[in-house]
């Protein structure tokens, strides 16, 4: 018997609101140039906004303007916000290297993939329903102004011989007014957040333990009680701790950037791994050079359970998928403004382009 622990964050948290801000800007970018390189990220405390990093794209881009929709969304009265910019040029030491008729890695890097049997969507359990905790959190916060977007998940399943058998528990930190008392926010919440998952998985709901707010009240929130910047929540837009995660964020980052683009295909492969029965856990990593078209290592673990020898797995996944970094743009769409859609809740097991399954050649 094991117990396995995963996190989300909601809009609000002021982390992910640079993610969902820099992928906005991405998007924006890519709208009239595919072939935008951008690496522009965020930083926010208080009512300051800092907008930061590189561009090379034909795009005209409000930044501010953007970032002023999102402040808004998010609950912020935007005018508030001093925004300070300061955005350059990529150098033109790593355009050169990148941009060329064939699409060679932006970087160097080590990139992780990774799917399992405990859910439809081949993703671990705890980190799926603490996703999913959140996105019932942000549909009810937004017809109920008495809660805000800042929110934290934490989701605790116990294991027997590898199998979920039961939520063991459900840990949620929900800013709020100060209209409302601690018990009150505690009914709300359990009410119209937790019980609609807990009767949707009814099978492991067995009398798991549910804590609201345990540190009290949560009034202040947002940048105004924590600093937040791109790329914090690497584990939390991943597999929740239970899969390894690569050295660099996706948020703001283009398809040249195989921290991005890779860690995609790569779930896209071990995704269909375990779909195509060949596995019931797999972790992938592989790994590039800067200006490299050809991946210098690729590293495939099923932990036991595969179904074939493991020689023959590496043959099928050569024979089925391209690491070429041109070739998973292109097989994935990426260079499409598809990006703010997934800073939030999660870029895997959802319906992205790299969830897609198909049937392998064997």
């Amino acid at each position: 018997m094991k117990i396995l622990t995963s996190e989300s964050v909601n809009v609000g948290h002021p982390d992910k609101t640079c993610d969902v801000i820099a992928d906005c800007f991405l998007d924006e970018a890519l709208r009239s140039d595919p072939k935008s390189q951008m690496a522009v990220e965020c930083a926010i405390k208080n009512n300051k906004l800092f907008i930061y990093g590189e561009a090379t794209t034909k795009s005209n881009i409000n930044y501010e303007l953007i970032a002023k929709k999102v402040l808004h969304y998010v609950g912020y009265n935007e005018n508030e916000f001093e925004i300070i910019k300061e955005v350059s040029s990529q150098s033109p030491d790593i355009n050169e290297a990148v941009d060329k008729e064939v699409v060679t890695a932006n970087d160097q890097g080590i990139i992780y993939g990774y799917a399992c049997s405990d859910t439809p969507e081949l993703m671990p359990l705890p980190i799926m329903l603490a996703h999913k905790l959140m996105r019932v959190y942000e549909n009810f916060r937004l017809t109920n102004h008495n809660f805000f977007a800042d929110a934290k998940s934490q989701v605790s399943v116990e294991y027997d011989d590898e199998n979920p058998v039961r939520i063991h528990t459900i840990l949620l930190a929900v800013s709020h007014s100060d209209k409302l008392g601690l018990t009150e926010v505690r009914n709300i919440i359990f009410k119209n957040v937790v019980e609609p998952i807990l009767k949707e998985y009814k099978t492991l709901s067995i009398n798991p333990q549910i804590l609201i707010n345990a540190g009290g009240k949560f009034t202040v929130w947002g940048s105004y009680s924590d600093s937040g910047c791109v790329g914090r929540k690497i584990v939390v837009d991943t597999y929740g701790g239970v899969g390894r995660v690569g050295g660099g964020c996706f948020s703001s980052k283009n398809s040249t950037k195989v921290d991005r683009s890779a860690a995609y295909y790569l779930r896209y492969v071990a995704k269909n791994i375990v779909a195509n029965g060949l596995a019931k856990k797999v972790e992938l990593q592989i790994s590039y050079g800067f200006g490299l078209t050809e991946p210098i290592s690729l590293n495939i673990n099923t932990f036991g359970t595969e179904t074939l020898p493991l020689n023959k797995i590496y043959e099928i996944v050569n024979c089925n998928f391209d690491f070429h970094p041109q070739s998973m743009i292109n097989e994935l769409g990426l260079n499409k403004p598809i990006y703010a859609q997934t800073a939030c809740y999660g870029h895997f097991g959802r319906d992205f382009s790299w969830e897609k399954i198909k049937k392998l050649k064997m």
